[in-house]
């Protein structure tokens, strides 16, 4: 999938529930080209594995290194994304991380369980990210319901898919 296309997905996506439990994560380095495909196995493998979402107490860890060290901590919230002004799930690092306190991600609901993500170093766009739950209901979706076109993104795919 193209960066284009990851745009228009997240654009016509709601922001859906704050999820809670434990997502999957893939980063989606240059979306539609060669690169994306072993990039994200290369993150996914030394660094970034995921987030752990509470979604009671309103917060999230991220799971790092090979070993999944749960740490740098956010807030979670609903707020107008900076991508385009409607509304998202924004994970907020600026109160909780000294390391990424300039950090703010921004996710919404693309399919059940699934939800595409943007991270911000402070007002500048940064990456395209993808979480996936195993349970649905971690996310308020039922099996049968989609909430926003059901695409997911695959890491190194052609324009068509992506997560």
């Amino acid at each position: 999938m193209s960066q284009a296309e990851l745009d228009a997905l997240y654009r016509a996506s709601p922001a859906g529930a704050i999820p809670d439990g434990r997502a999957d994560g893939t980063v989606l380095v240059a979306p539609g080209t060669i690169l994306t495909g072993p990039a994200a196995k290369l993150v996914h493998l030394l660094a970034w594995k995921g987030k752990v979402f509470d979604a009671g107490r309103r917060k999230l860890r991220n799971e790092l290194l090979p070993v999944g060290i749960l740490a740098v901590q956010a807030t979670i919230g609903k707020a107008p994304s900076w991508f385009d002004g409607k509304q998202s799930i924004v994970l907020d690092y600026s109160h909780t991380s000294l390391v990424a306190h300039w950090i703010r991600d921004e996710i919404r609901m693309i399919g059940p369980g699934l939800y595409l993500g943007i991270v911000f170093w402070r007002r500048a766009r940064l990456l395209d990210f993808a979480l996936r739950f195993s349970s649905p209901r971690a996310t308020g979706a039922s099996p049968g319901r989609r909430s926003a076109p059901a695409r997911r993104p695959r890491a190194g795919s052609r324009p068509s898919a992506a997560c």
